[in-house]
C-alpha cells in the first residue's frame, strides 16, 4: 500500500525583498493624540453605552491620526535596523501628512546603494495606512513610444491624490425575513401575470418591520440574488438594492460554502447612513475621458481597435477640478493628498524637471519624494552637473534625508531578519561570516547567498546553514566589484 503525504493548499505569501518592513519603527506614546475629538456614528444604529451623547459634537474621521509618535527610532522595530536620523525625519512627514501641512512639498532620500531607501519609502506607506494613497514610479517610467513625458507624470501625480466623498442617505437595512412578491393579471391580456407589489420583511437587533414595495425594486432584487437570512441595504430615494452578506446566524448552515457572513445590523430598520467612498482623481480622470461608445458592431470594432494608453486634456482635469472644488467647498468631498514616491530621479530630463517645478507649485499636489543613490553627475538633457543629477532650482526646493552606511553589527541584525522571513535556520557564525561578506562586497550580495546556501544545506542533508554552505555559495557567485576586478585583469581577453 502506497501512502502519501497531502500537502497542504494555503496559499503562500510571495517573499519579496521588502516583506519585512511592517513601518518605520518610530516610538509611539499614546494611540489617540491628546485634543484630538473622539469619532462617532451619530444615527439610529448608535450603541447603549453612547447614547446620551449630544449630537452637536463634530465628527472626526478615525482615520487621521490615531497615533501619536515621539519621534524617536526604535534600534530594531517594524523591520529596520539602523537609519535612525532617516527615520526619524520620515516620522515628522508621516505627521505634516495627516495633519495635511505638507501638500505640494517634496523629500529627497540620498544615500549610497543599499541602504535602505526603497524600504523607507515603503515603511512610510505602511505608516500612513490603507487610507492615504501611495503612488510608486521609477525615474525610467517616464519613456515611452505611446504617451508624453510629461503626461506619465501628472497621471502618477494624479493617482497620488485621494478624494473621500462622504454621502448621507436614507435607507432600510436590515436581514430578510420574508421576500413575497404579488402577482396580479397582466394589464396587456393574455394568460401571463405581472408584479404588481412585493412585501419584504426587515430585521434588525431593534425590531422588524414589513415594507410594500414596487415591482421595480423586485428585479433590483433578483439582480442581487437576495434570499431569505440575507442581510440588504434599500436606498429611499432612488430604490437601489445592495446585499450586503449572509446574516452570521446561519454561519453554520453548511460545511463548505463560499459566504460571507455579516452580524445583524443595529438600531432602527429605517435609519440615515454615511457612505464614504474613496477614489483618487486619475479614476475620475480615466472614467470621463473613455468614451462610452454603441453596442453596434462598429463601435466595439472601434474601442478594440484604439491604442490601450489614451492621453488625458488639460482642458478635462480642469474641468474635473472645478467639479471637485465645487464637491470640497459644498462639504459633500474631502481632498486626502497623498504620497508620489519617485525612485531613481536621476533618470529624469530636463523637461521633467521644469515640469516637476509647476506640478509641485498646484493646488492639487501630492507629497513627493524622490530617491537617488547618485552623487554630483550629469543632469539628463542638459549640458551640466548637479548633486544627485537634479538641477539646483529644484534641489532648493526638496528638503534632503541622507541614509547612512550599514555597520557589520547592523549587517548581521538585517541578515537574520531575513533569515527569518525566508525561513532559514542561520548558525551565529555563519551570520558573522555574511556580515563579513556584506562589509566586503555589499549587504544585498550576502542576503542573495541565503537561497542558495540552504539549498547546499539541504543537498548535504542538514536543515541549518553552516559556514561550509556559504563558503560554496560565494566560490560559485560573484559580486560586483569581484567581477569588475576579474574584468581589469583579463581586459585582454574581452572584447571592448
Amino acid at each position: 500500500m502506497k501512502i502519501e503525504d497531502v500537502q497542504s493548499q494555503t496559499k503562500k505569501q510571495r517573499i519579496a525583498t521588502h516583506t519585512h518592513i511592517k513601518g518605520l519603527g518610530l516610538e509611539v506614546i499614546c494611540e489617540h493624540p491628546p485634543g484630538s475629538q473622539i469619532f462617532y456614528f451619530y444615527d439610529d444604529s448608535i450603541d447603549e453605552e453612547t447614547e446620551d451623547i449630544d449630537d452637536e459634537i463634530p465628527y472626526v474621521d478615525p482615520a487621521e491620526g490615531a497615533r501619536q509618535v515621539n519621534g524617536e527610532a526604535i534600534r530594531l522595530a517594524a523591520g529596520f535596523v539602523g537609519q535612525a536620523k532617516a527615520r526619524e525625519g520620515l516620522g515628522f512627514v508621516v505627521d505634516m501628512i495627516r495633519q495635511k501641512k505638507m501638500a505640494g512639498k517634496a523629500v529627497l532620500l540620498a544615500g549610497p546603494p543599499g541602504t535602505g531607501k526603497t524600504a523607507l519609502a515603503l515603511g512610510l506607506s505602511q505608516e500612513l495606512g490603507s487610507k492615504v494613497p501611495f503612488c510608486p514610479m521609477v525615474g525610467s517610467e517616464v519613456y515611452s513610444s505611446e504617451v508624453k513625458k510629461t503626461e506619465v507624470l501628472m497621471e502618477h501625480f494624479r493617482r497620488a491624490i485621494g478624494l473621500r466623498i462622504k454621502e448621507n442617505k436614507e435607507v432600510y437595512e436590515g436581514e430578510v425575513t420574508e421576500l413575497s412578491p404579488e402577482e396580479t393579471e397582466s394589464v396587456t391580456g393574455g394568460y401571463g401575470k405581472s408584479i404588481s407589489h412585493v412585501i419584504i420583511g426587515l430585521k434588525t437587533v431593534k425590531g422588524t418591520r414589513q415594507l410594500k414595495l414596487d415591482p421595480t425594486i423586485y428585479d433590483a432584487l433578483v439582480k442581487e440574488k437576495v434570499a431569505v437570512g440575507d442581510v440588504i441595504y434599500i436606498e429611499a430615494n432612488s430604490g437601489a438594492v445592495k446585499r450586503v452578506g449572509r446574516s452570521d446566524a446561519f454561519a453554520t448552515e453548511f460545511d463548505l460554502e463560499a459566504e460571507e457572513y455579516v452580524p445583524l445590523p443595529k438600531g432602527e430598520v429605517h435609519k440615515k447612513k454615511e457612505i464614504v467612498q474613496d477614489v483618487t482623481l486619475h479614476d475620475l480622470d480615466a472614467a470621463n475621458a473613455r468614451p462610452q461608445g454603441g453596442q453596434d458592431i462598429l463601435s466595439l470594432m472601434g474601442q478594440m481597435m484604439k491604442p490601450r494608453k489614451m492621453e488625458i486634456t488639460d482642458k478635462l482635469r480642469q474641468e474635473i477640478n472645478k467639479v471637485v472644488n465645487r464637491y470640497i467647498d459644498e462639504g459633500v468631498a474631502e481632498l486626502v493628498p497623498g504620497v508620489l514616491f519617485i525612485d531613481e530621479v536621476h533618470m529624469l530630463d530636463m523637461v521633467c524637471f521644469s515640469y516637476l517645478n509647476r506640478a509641485l507649485d498646484s493646488s492639487l499636489s501630492p507629497i513627493v519624494i524622490f530617491a537617488t543613490n547618485r552623487g554630483i553627475c550629469n543632469v539628463r538633457g542638459a549640458d551640466m552637473t548637479g548633486a544627485h543629477g537634479i538641477p539646483f532650482d529644484l534641489l532648493d526646493r526638496l528638503v534632503i534625508i541622507h541614509t547612512d552606511i550599514y555597520g557589520p553589527a547592523e549587517m548581521i541584525q538585517i541578515l537574520a531578519i531575513r533569515a527569518q522571513v525566508e525561513e532559514l535556520v542561520v548558525d551565529d557564525e555563519s551570520l558573522a561570516y555574511l556580515g563579513a561578506i556584506g562589509q566586503q562586497a555589499s549587504l544585498r550580495h550576502a542576503i542573495q547567498l541565503l537561497s542558495p546556501a540552504s539549498v547546499v544545506a539541504k543537498m548535504n542533508g542538514r536543515d541549518s546553514i553552516c559556514k561550509a554552505d556559504i563558503e560554496e555559495v560565494s566560490a560559485l557567485f560573484l559580486d560586483a566589484k569581484s567581477s569588475a576586478r576579474l574584468l581589469q585583469e583579463q581586459q585582454d581577453r574581452y572584447i571592448t
